[in-house]
């Protein structure tokens, strides 16, 4: 897991750069600047609206005494989207939108939930051992048997 994490702080980096590049050419140098900032501008202004939004929805399931795990993990995709969307870059951008936008965040939720439930499968089995303990039953009492 952490190999994977240091070879995407290396190769998102090397991505960003590469389709700022790309884009600066097809639109040129001010167009891009203009376009990241309006980027990052909208993208400060949707993480307060789906901010307000999720907790006011936390703060209704804690009311109603409902466990909050989706409000909870909408709150954590919210904090995340809009990280990755004050992060220059197109790419990041266009993850950070995907995560704050209400559409497509259940699908982020789903991939979440998945990730978690394979890793805490993982850890439990390997925590408690094996499942299985082959054994035989030895009977040391006769009368017992008739």
């Amino acid at each position: 897991m952490r190999a994977v994490a240091a070879l995407g702080f290396l190769l998102v980096p090397i991505a960003e750069i590469f389709v700022l590049i790309q884009v600066g050419q097809a639109i040129g140098p001010w167009w891009t600047v203009l376009l990241l900032v309006t980027m990052s501008v909208l993208g400060a202004w949707l993480v307060r609206r789906e901010f307000r939004n999720t907790w006011s929805a936390l703060q209704a399931a804690l009311q109603s005494g409902r466990l909050p795990s989706s409000e909870l993990a909408d709150a954590g995709m919210v904090v995340v989207g809009g990280t990755l969307l004050l992060t220059p870059g197109f790419l990041t951008d266009v993850v950070g939108l995907a995560m704050l936008l209400p559409l497509t965040r259940p699908l982020f939720r789903r991939m979440l939930l998945a990730l978690l439930t394979r890793r805490m499968q993982t850890r439990a089995t390997a925590w408690a051992g094996p499942q299985v303990v082959r054994g035989e039953v030895v009977d040391d009492d006769p009368a017992v048997g008739r």
